[in-house]
């Protein structure tokens, strides 16, 4: 699979999952199952990347409300040795 993940956003509604996934690619899939699969695959990598980063130290960069809370955290998701 060839592809760069640019952006991983989730949607949690009554019982759904909303994954809004922006990415590059070099080639196009052909048909929509071969798209599917490529892009469940950046999806599935993206999400494991964010959630082993969660386990180190993240940073708080933003918040707001009181009683309704929107927190934006930060976090490293670059493998150890790489440089960005």
């Amino acid at each position: 699979m060839s592809g760069q993940l640019q952006r991983l956003v989730l949607d949690f509604r009554s019982g759904e999952l909303v994954v809004r996934c922006l990415y590059r690619t070099q080639e196009g899939p052909n048909g929509a199952k071969g798209r599917r699969r490529q892009v469940s695959e950046l999806a599935r990598e993206g999400l494991q990347r964010a959630l082993a980063s969660l386990e180190g130290e993240t940073t708080l960069v933003g918040c707001s409300g009181f009683t309704q809370r929107e927190d934006v955290l930060l976090a490293d998701t670059r493998e150890e040795g790489s440089a960005a």
